[in-house]
Order: structure tokens, then sequence, then C-alpha cells
């Protein structure tokens, strides 16, 4: 995709919006699949929102408008950051697979992670699916819409049959101050 229409298009967005910014950088990797845009802002909870409300929104605005413009088929994969916060809330929800997944790997058992939006799933499946630590470990999502909730096994465990229903797992608390009770999943 164009890096100049995005930025094009979202400096923009964020200028009708009365969102202010310092300056937008577009990044292409072909590794992670999608394209990040960082923001750089002296006004960066403004533009954020509570728990990152605006910033989706401002996403969303975005993909809209690149896919009318460009008359795509579907939205381009575009994922937002300013100053770092959608980083930071990506490598929370990696340390919280990963303390997840110590715990699979003690007790054996299946864990089901809270619910998150697709995009921090997806980072989940492909933290998982691509760290070789983890290759004894499988990922699945499961639920249904804003309850829909990785789950994280051991790969030679088998899952519940057909039509059985999946069982709550207890386990021990996550220590306080450890970062995920604010965490925008």
């Amino acid at each position: 995709m164009d890096s100049a229409l995005i930025q094009d298009i979202l400096g923009k967005l964020l200028t009708l919006l009365n969102l202010p910014f310092d300056s937008l950088t577009v990044h292409e990797d072909p590794g992670e699949g999608f394209t990040r845009v960082d923001i750089v802002s002296s006004n960066a909870s403004r533009l954020i929102g509570w728990h990152g409300e605006t910033l989706n929104s401002v996403q969303h605005l975005l993909k809209s408008v690149l896919r009318s413009k460009e008359k795509l088929e579907k939205s381009p994969f575009l994922v937002l950051d300013v100053d770092g916060y959608r980083r930071e809330q990506e490598d929370k929800v990696k340390k919280m697979a990963e303390n997840k997944a110590d715990f699979v790997r003690r007790t054996g058992n299946r864990v089901a992670l809270a619910p998150m939006s697709p995009y921090f799933r997806r980072i989940v499946h492909l933290h998982i699916a691509n760290d070789p630590q983890f290759q004894d470990l499988s990922t699945e999502s499961i639920g249904e819409g804003d309850y829909r909730q990785v789950v994280l096994r051991m790969k030679n465990k088998k899952g519940p049959a057909v039509g059985e229903e999946l069982q709550p797992v207890m386990e021990e608390p996550a220590p306080k101050g450890a970062g995920f009770e604010n965490l925008d999943v």
C-alpha cells in the first residue's frame, strides 16, 4: 500500500477530528504481515482515548477510507500506534500468554486467556506458533463475539469431544503489579 497515501489521508483525518499530532511514519513489514503507522503526538492521551477507543476508531476510519479510495475488496491490515502505546499492549499480551504457557506446562491442563479483540488474539496465536520455545503448545480461539478467547494447551493433549463443554481451569492469580490490570484487550 502506498505510504504517502496513508500519511496524507491519516493527516487529514486527524486534522479534521482536531486530534493533535507531530509526525506520522509508515512501516510496511512483510514479516509481520501488516502495515504499522507510528504517530508521534505531544498530546498522546487525547489521541489514544479511554482504553484505546479513540485510536481504534481512527484506525477503523482510516481503513474504511483507504478501502473506498483504493477500491479494495476488503480493508487493508493497518495498525495505528501512538507513542508506542500499541506495541506496549502487544508486549503485555505476549507476556500474559507466556505466563499462561508456564502454567499449562506445569499442570498439563489447558487454560483460556481473557476475552480479547481479534487483533490481540492474532498476536497470541502468532507468538506461540512462531517462537521455538513454545513448540510444545498449541492455541485455538473459542467463544463468540466479544467473548472470544484464546485457549492454550499442550500439543499432545486432545481437546474435549465434540459437544462436550469446556470446564474452566482455576489457576493462581497473576501477582499484583504484573501489568495486566489495565490491559486493553
